[in-house]
């Protein structure tokens, strides 16, 4: 969903760093990303609760004069925070041509709410991508699978639709544990065949609805946030505390 081109981007993080947070299930998949798929020149730019902006800025200077795609993986939390501080410094960047960003973990923390439209256009204007070109990853560490928002979808901010592969597949029920037809709003359970080693099946917190096949055979989901009350959770928890610190 990120590389249909099959592109050799190179790959700046702005997620758990593996070799410091080994349980990432996040850090792991964009090492791993990274190895399989990467031109060996990528970095990471999160390190505990401290954004390294200054090396990311450089990073993203030579990749521009080297003419090298990049992907920027990030959470919702580090983008914000990336981008507050190049608010900061006045600063815009302009991510080489062919580069995207693949952004995850989703707006559910304390410190801060941000609207996905007003993040989208403040990362396309400072960063100098399209908002075609950013793309929201859905997953948890729970799944071995992931969603990722469809093409047809990334004209515009919202709604966004989410499609999986035919081995994930969501359903939506409501408050008796029934499934509820296209179109109804309820609780999201997630049946991910590949998870062999653990759970097919979980039941989450988060509100959601299924739309009419996007052409791939399965509905596609929308994501409409977490339950009211239900514990707050996530990959963007962990950067949040760089809002927190900032304020």
């Amino acid at each position: 969903m990120l590389l249909p081109d099959g592109a050799r981007l190179r790959y700046l993080n702005l997620v758990p760093d593996p070799r410091r947070n080994p349980h990432s299930s996040l850090g792991y998949m964009m090492a791993t990303v990274e190895r399989e798929r990467g031109d060996g020149a990528g970095g990471w730019y999160l390190h505990d609760d401290a954004l390294d902006i200054d090396g990311l800025v450089r990073d993203i200077a030579r990749a521009s004069a080297e003419g090298a795609a990049v992907c920027l993986a990030t959470t919702a939390f580090a983008l914000v925070a990336l981008l507050d501080a190049l608010a900061e410094r006045d600063m815009r960047l302009a991510l080489p041509s062919g580069s995207r960003i693949m952004e995850t973990g989703g707006f559910k923390g304390r410190a801060r709410v941000v609207e996905r439209a007003a993040l989208y256009a403040a990362a396309s204007d400072r960063l100098g991508v399209a908002v075609d070109a950013i793309v929201a990853e859905y997953g948890m560490t729970e799944l071995s699978s992931q969603y990722y928002d469809s093409f047809a979808s990334r004209s515009r901010v919202e709604p966004r639709v989410k499609v999986a592969p035919p081995w994930l597949r969501a359903i939506v029920v409501d408050g008796e544990g029934r499934a509820v037809p296209n179109g109804v709003v309820g609780a999201i359970r997630h049946i991910d065949l590949v998870n062999r080693g653990s759970v097919i099946a979980i039941e989450t917190e988060d509100l959601g609805a299924l739309v009419p096949s996007t052409g791939s055979g399965q509905a596609g989901l929308v994501l409409l946030g977490r339950e009211h009350g239900a514990e707050l959770r996530g990959c963007s928890l962990d950067a949040e505390t760089l809002l927190v610190r900032r304020a």
